[in-house]
């Protein structure tokens, strides 16, 4: 009997890759559940949802948003912000600019190259004095936390919306839907934003993945989001940011189930997106 040594070397590789990344997630979850002295139970997880600054609470009369809260809303704003700017975009390189897809692509780039620490700085100094006064209030200081964190999306989002678009005939489809009377509002709409499901949930979620675990830029703006909450949460506590560390893994393996599952729907044999509107 031949021993195929690729075979086997390929599978210890990955046994030994999963026993890495398994191991510590493991301990980490066994160690949250031993908040009770002597017995395991799920104390740490009941004490990170009932506290106000985690998920909310009431404050005055009125609910205020926890981090949690806080860093989902702020993604959702972020994802919608970069959607709107990074999809034309790319559409339109695509389209009419392929020449262009080197500078474009570099100035996405940009956010690897300059640290978050002197990006915060810098729109600190321009934005806290006049004409452009945005770090005096929250609202402002949310929006500007906003902009800074889509800039942060840019080489995920980018790179996802880009490969999508790679992936179908996106002159074919516009000539097609402008021989049907579509603007080029109703085509990206219609036609491009269905093709690139997939890539823009994609995108979508390591946006939400960078907003949730962002630290230096909201502590820097002086806002409540979960990065900094976790943070001053484990130099109190123990088994508390255990607990949310397995939560937010979690969290992040629905989001590929979800990507996944809507993924495989659209590669359904016999269905295409719709290329044009309703008539």
């Amino acid at each position: 009997m031949r021993i195929n040594f690729n075979k086997v070397f390929s599978w210890f590789i990955l046994a030994l890759g999963a026993l890495y990344f398994f191991v510590p997630l493991y301990a980490t979850f066994m160690f949250s559940l031993r908040a009770q002295r002597g017995e395991y139970s799920l104390r740490a997880y009941e004490l990170v949802l009932a506290d106000p600054k985690f998920l909310g609470g009431t404050v005055d009369g009125q609910f205020a948003f926890g981090s949690f809260l806080t860093s989902v809303t702020v993604a959702l704003f972020t994802i919608t912000f970069s959607l709107l700017l990074i999809v034309p975009t790319a559409y339109w390189v695509n389209l009419r600019l392929p020449k262009t897809r080197s500078a474009v692509e570099f100035v996405t780039m940009m956010p690897f190259v300059i640290p978050a620490v002197i990006l915060v700085f810098g729109l600190i100094r321009v934005y806290s004095r006049p004409p452009f006064i945005l770090t005096t209030n929250e609202l402002t200081s949310n929006f500007l936390l906003v902009c800074a964190y889509t800039v942060l999306s840019f080489p995920y989002m980018y790179r996802a919306v880009d490969t999508g678009l790679r992936a179908i005939n996106v002159r074919t489809l516009t000539e097609a839907a402008q021989s049907l009377g579509a603007n080029w509002g109703q085509i990206l709409w219609w036609v491009i934003f269905p093709n690139l499901r997939v890539a823009l949930l994609s995108g979508a979620f390591l946006t939400f993945a960078i907003v949730l675990g962002e630290f230096t830029i909201a502590v820097f703006l002086a806002r409540k989001t979960f990065g900094p909450y976790l943070a001053l949460l484990i130099q109190d506590r123990a088994y508390e940011p255990a607990a949310l560390t397995i939560m937010a893994f979690a969290l992040t393996w629905l989001a590929m189930v979800v990507i996944q599952f809507i993924g495989s729907r659209g590669r359904t044999p016999g269905h295409a997106p719709t290329a044009g509107g309703p008539r």
